[in-house]
């Protein structure tokens, strides 16, 4: 898996009209993310995470955000309102998450149309932000380093940074078997067909890195904390505090 070049993958402008067409799908904060090993216990464990390192949580934003899915959930985890500024690619995806979440949210809810590398946002603004299953699409390893630094600076200090995402391994031999045992999962959720549909747009669309590699990154773009919360095959959440 992941064998295409980088000049092969799909641009901002693929990427953004893949997701306009399913917002119906990401509206369901438990099946909506089926495709991704133990989506909702990933969202619970990332939520409760920023609950437990920063209380009160006055400033979010969620990197990536769908249809509000990670929002929703830390709100309903933290029993408290919060300004939240929900930031994709997606203006649909955008909407919906708007509307979900102030159907829930008394604090203010900002939606940003707009790729996060080159969004105009408040330095040291936020307590908390969230990254789900958006970052394995970086690309190469200054991009990478770019959005960590950009994170990083993004965060008031003691702010933490909370992240779910698709990953690699650095073994080959163990990078084999976890994307076999990942095959196996998607075929037995729907067949052999939905296998080869997922693996296909992760070829086309997605770069991820290993979970080592991106917590080497965190603590080299000046997080003083960096943990791991659970890892399944290939899918991770983990997440750093300034």
């Amino acid at each position: 898996m992941m064998n295409s070049p980088v000049s092969k993958k799909s641009t901002v402008d693929d990427i953004r009209k893949r997701f306009d067409a399913d917002v119906e799908r990401f509206s369901n904060l438990e099946t909506g993310q089926s495709a991704t090993l133990d989506a909702p216990l990933a969202m619970e464990l990332i939520t409760r995470a920023a609950v437990a390192v920063n209380t009160p949580i006055r400033r979010v934003l969620d990197l990536g955000c769908g249809a509000g899915n990670n929002t929703l959930k830390l709100r309903a985890v933290s029993g408290q309102d919060f300004d939240v500024d929900l930031l994709d690619l997606s203006g649909p995806m955008v909407d919906r998450a708007v509307e979900r979440v102030r159907a829930v949210n008394c604090g203010r809810v900002n939606g940003i149309v707009e790729d996060f590398r080159t969004a105009s946002l408040p330095e040291g603004g936020y307590d908390v932000i969230l990254a789900a299953a958006v970052l394995h699409h970086l690309r190469e390893d200054q991009d990478w380093e770019d959005a960590f630094r950009k994170i990083h600076g993004l965060l008031r200090k003691g702010g933490s940074l909370w992240i779910t995402d698709l990953i690699t391994q650095e073994v080959p031999a163990v990078h084999g078997l976890m994307w076999q045992r990942y095959g196996d999962y998607l075929e037995q959720l729907n067949g052999p067909e939905y296998r080869e549909e997922v693996f296909r747009y992760i070829e086309i669309e997605d770069s991820p890195r290993p979970l080592t590699y991106q917590l080497d990154l965190l603590r080299e773009v000046g997080f003083r904390q960096v943990d791991v919360l659970h890892k399944n095959s290939v899918f991770a959440a983990f997440g750093a505090v300034k």
